[in-house]
């Protein structure tokens, strides 16, 4: 059983000014809604730990592993609960020039495994919802910083 996720957002920014406040990752418990926490060294292959809290739901803190890194265009992780095939979900975030000053910002999750069924209210709801807060709230930070500058 599989379940994506898509979300996206058009920001009044360029990617590189986007990519400036999504990977300053020290500064996320100090604006993000959804990602509480995110440490360790993210690039290909590493590990990383992050702690997220969808709306209306409890916290989980899980170790994901980077899958791209790809510098003002997408970061990409997946992470797993207990052993692959039982909920693997593949969380990615892009950025899309659109060649006018502005960009859009997606992100998204493939959910896959056993288990899917058993959350999918919890994701149709909740983690839509934090995936949308988020996406406000970058929007927020980078078109106000733009403003400032």
């Amino acid at each position: 059983m599989a379940k994506e996720i898509i979300t996206q957002i058009r920001i009044q920014a360029t990617p590189l000014k986007i990519w400036s406040v999504f990977t300053e990752f020290a500064q996320y418990p100090h604006w993000n809604p959804f990602i509480k926490a995110l440490d360790g060294n993210v690039r290909v292959g590493k590990k990383i730990r992050v702690h997220i809290q969808p709306p209306d739901s409890g916290s989980m803190v899980f170790k994901p592993k980077v899958l791209v890194y790809e510098e003002n265009k997408k970061l990409s992780w997946i992470g797993r609960l207990l052993l692959p095939g039982i909920f693997d979900g593949e969380h990615a975030f892009e950025l899309i020039d659109n060649g006018d000053g502005t960009t859009t910002f997606v992100q998204s999750e493939i959910f896959k495994g056993l288990l899917v069924p058993l959350f999918q209210k919890t994701l149709d709801n909740n983690t839509r919802r934090g995936f949308e807060q988020m996406n406000l709230k970058l929007k927020e930070m980078c078109e106000n910083e733009s403003k400032s500058a």
